[in-house]
């Protein structure tokens, strides 16, 4: 599995302490003695190895060698014996960092490092480069973190498809809906020739607009019940008596499935369909066998501001299809790998905190080569001075002027 990750230098890898520099430290400046790169260094590394818990952070610590502490920054006490951060010191300060500030540091790193990887594998393919990026907004709630007085807190994402990188997330307030934090997710981000993809929640007319007037940007979105006009103007196209374009089918985890995809333009001089810059329609007939079931049929509609030259129906289906497999590309992982369904860190920042390390392995493994994050982390669990060169940190201490 660490084979996969090929060589693991500098020059493919950049260094995560100065992202980590620009999150503000929260603590107050007396009684210190770590300081917050460091912490959250130690986090960063034990999250690589698979661990959940916020014990298992600090036992990580606690079993690294003196000299990959050295590199990550842990200070010499006095009396020349090292003591890593405690659990009680790292559950301080999960709980009080800025989650905004953590997140923008992750997630600039990640961007990075995607567009670093990105670049490289298709440089000496001309067809890959001519395919735009495509992410997808999607949510996840933290079950675990729910209390008798408090909701369980909710993290609105931008995920790249293909290579699964978060790229920024915020959290959605008790009081507010994902569809207000739409815009603010998406700003800092670069977008220009990006295909955004949502599904029906977001697919109101101001979220529609602003990629694509302000960011220069195109989507796809999915059309449900919810958008009752919309849903029913889409449905009501000839689609009888348009070819199909494209299929795919598959067999595994006990099913067979398949789908096929039409489009149809949408001639806003006609009256169009009620949907800002909607320029093709999209309609997806699933089919779906379970072993030992009667196999189910169902359509699902959407709409693009891509035209026809811009995009074929593979290069659709495919977008479509991505969107959902995010749920197993980063989801399922988090949940499964890391337990993070399972963790019952509540108090402040902490649940949001741990998501967005788990984001980043996830994120950092990913653009390595790695195929399955669960064998991969337990191969580095046995080397446990590799989390270091995975975060494109050296170990020589020089080079970061410590």
């Amino acid at each position: 599995m660490l084979v996969k990750l090929g060589p693991l230098d500098t020059g493919r890898i950049g260094d995560l302490r100065p992202y980590f520099d620009s999150v503000p430290d929260p603590r107050a400046r007396r009684g210190r003695w770590y300081s917050l790169t460091a912490i959250l260094l130690v986090c960063a590394c034990a999250v690589v190895l698979g661990t959940g818990s916020i014990d298992e952070l600090a036992e990580w610590g606690q079993r690294a060698p003196n000299a990959l502490l050295t590199v990550i920054g842990i200070r010499r006490h006095l009396l020349r014996w090292r003591r890593t951060p405690s659990p009680a010191t790292i559950g301080r300060v999960l709980v009080a960092v800025d989650g905004d500030a953590l997140d923008r540091a992750v997630g600039a790193y990640l961007a990075d490092r995607h567009r670093a990887a990105t670049e490289l594998a298709q440089a000496p393919s001309p067809y890959a480069s001519g395919r735009p990026r495509v992410i997808a907004v999607d949510s996840k709630a933290l079950k675990g973190s729910a209390r008798l007085t408090a909701t369980r807190r909710h993290l609105l994402s931008a995920v790249t498809h293909g290579t699964v990188v978060t790229l920024a997330q915020v959290e959605v307030g008790a009081k507010t809906n994902e569809t207000t934090h739409f815009r603010p997710l998406l700003a800092p981000l670069d977008l220009i020739g990006t295909v955004v993809t949502f599904d029906a929640l977001h697919s109101v007319k101001a979220n529609i607009s602003w990629p694509v007037e302000t960011k220069k940007a195109h989507y796809i979105a999915g059309i449900k019940t919810n958008r009752p006009t919309t849903h029913r103007q889409l449905a009501a196209l000839p689609w009888r008596g348009i070819l199909v374009q494209h299929t795919a089918s598959g067999a595994g985890h006990g099913r067979r499935e398949s789908r096929s995809i039409k489009t149809c333009g949408i001639a806003g001089e006609l009256g169009g369909i009620a949907f800002p810059h909607a320029r093709l329609a999209i309609r997806v007939h699933h089919r779906r066998k379970q072993t030992g079931t009667r196999e189910t049929r169902e359509s699902v509609y959407a709409v693009t501001s891509l035209d026809a030259h811009q995009a074929g129906p593979a290069d659709l289906a495919a977008a479509i299809r991505g969107h959902w497999g995010v749920e197993n590309s980063s989801h399922h992982i988090r949940d499964v790998t890391f337990a993070e369904d399972a963790s019952t860190v509540h108090a402040g920042t902490a649940p949001r905190a741990k998501a967005t390390l788990h984001n980043l392995t996830i994120g950092m493994l990913k653009t390595l080569g790695a195929d399955n994050i669960a064998k991969t982390t337990r191969a580095i669990r046995d080397e446990p001075q590799r989390a270091l060169p995975i975060l494109g940190i050296t170990k020589d201490p020089d080079a970061y002027g410590t």
